[in-house]
C-alpha cells in the first residue's frame, strides 16, 4: 500500500511540474494574456465602446504621417522614407548610460536612444533570469553603409539601401558569444518574452514566404505595446497584422489587464480622426496608405 501512495504521489508531482513548466524538459512558454475584441463594421458595439471615452477631439492627419512611427512596413515593395528615420539616432560606443547590461561589436554601432533604452530594460529581465550574454552586432545604417553592405554580400544576405529595416533605426541585430542565435538561451529567451517590452522577432522561421526574408533569429524590431503582444498571441509577422488591421478597422484589446484601443484609418488630403483629449494615444503609419491610432486606458 504504501508503495501506491509514493507512485500516486510522485505522478502528482509530475502532473504539477508539467502544468507549471508547459513540459517535463522545458521552461513554459511566456504566452501573454490577450482579449482582443473585434467589431461588425455594421453593428453598434463599437460606437458604444467609444463612448466610454468622455472627451473626443477631431484632429487632421496629414500624408506624411503615413510614414511615421513605430508600425512602419518596410520591405522589398515598400521603402523607407526620409520621414520615417529616428530623429534621436546616437553612437551607443559614446553613450556609456545606454549601454547597459549588453556588450557592442563594433565602436561605431548606432540606434534609436529611445530604444536603446528599451532594449537595455529588457536585457536587464533576462538578467534576472541568469541570461546575460547579449551584443548587437548591427543597429542603425544609414544609405551609404547599407548599399556598401548590399554590395559586398549581395542579394542573399543583405537587402539594397531603403528597403532595409536597420534604415530605420527601429531594428537591431543582436548576438551571443555562446553559440548561434537559434541555439543560444538569449535567443530563446527573446523568442519568448521579447514582446514584453515592444519587440517582435520580424523574420520567424515559418514565416519567410510572407516576409519574404530566410529565418533570423538574431533580427529584433520594435514596434511597442500592445502591437507585440496581439502579434505573439495570434502568431503574426508585421505584414499579417498590419492587412488584419485593416480589415478589422477598429479593435480593442486587454492585455494581462491592460485596456487598448486601435484603429486603422485610410489618409487623403482631409482625413479628420477621432482621438480622446483625455487619454494618451500615439499615431503610426504604416507606410502605405493609413494611419494607426493607439489608444491607452491608464
Amino acid at each position: 500500500m504504501k508503495k501506491w501512495i509514493i507512485v500516486i504521489l510522485l505522478l502528482v508531482c509530475l502532473y504539477l511540474i508539467f502544468i507549471n513548466n508547459g513540459s517535463f524538459f522545458g521552461p513554459k512558454v511566456d504566452i501573454p494574456n490577450v482579449e482582443v475584441q473585434e467589431y461588425d463594421q455594421n453593428n453598434n458595439d463599437k460606437d458604444e465602446d467609444l463612448e466610454t471615452v468622455d472627451h473626443i477631439q477631431k484632429i487632421k492627419v496629414t500624408e506624411e504621417q503615413i510614414y511615421q512611427g513605430n508600425l512602419l512596413l518596410i520591405n522589398s515593395e515598400y521603402p523607407v522614407h526620409q520621414e520615417g528615420i529616428k530623429s534621436d539616432v546616437v553612437n551607443l560606443f559614446k553613450r556609456d548610460e545606454l549601454v547597459k547590461g549588453y556588450g557592442l561589436l563594433e565602436n561605431n554601432t548606432y540606434l534609436s536612444e529611445d530604444i536603446a533604452r528599451k532594449f537595455s530594460d529588457m536585457v536587464a529581465a533576462a538578467g534576472k533570469e541568469e541570461v546575460d550574454n547579449f551584443w548587437i552586432t548591427s543597429g542603425f545604417r544609414d544609405f551609404d553603409e547599407q548599399t556598401k553592405l548590399y554590395q559586398e554580400k549581395g542579394s542573399d544576405t543583405a537587402l539594397p539601401a531603403g528597403y532595409s529595416e536597420h534604415n530605420l533605426g527601429l531594428s537591431l541585430d543582436v548576438g551571443t558569444t555562446q553559440t548561434t542565435m537559434a541555439k543560444a538561451p538569449e535567443g530563446e529567451w527573446i523568442e519568448k518574452n521579447a514582446w514584453k517590452y515592444g519587440f517582435i522577432l520580424r523574420y520567424p522561421e515559418d514565416k519567410s514566404d510572407i516576409t519574404g526574408i530566410q529565418y533570423e533569429p538574431w533580427h529584433i524590431r520594435y514596434v511597442g505595446l500592445p502591437h507585440s503582444a496581439i502579434m505573439k498571441e495570434k502568431n503574426f509577422v508585421l505584414e499579417e497584422y498590419l492587412d488584419y488591421l485593416k480589415e478589422e478597422k477598429y479593435i480593442s484589446a486587454n492585455i494581462n489587464g491592460e485596456e487598448y484601443e486601435i484603429s486603422y484609418y485610410t489618409v487623403t488630403k482631409n482625413t479628420t480622426i477621432s482621438v480622446p483629449a483625455d487619454l494618451h494615444y500615439e499615431i503610426s503609419g504604416d507606410n502605405s496608405d493609413g494611419v494607426i491610432v493607439t489608444v491607452f486606458h491608464d
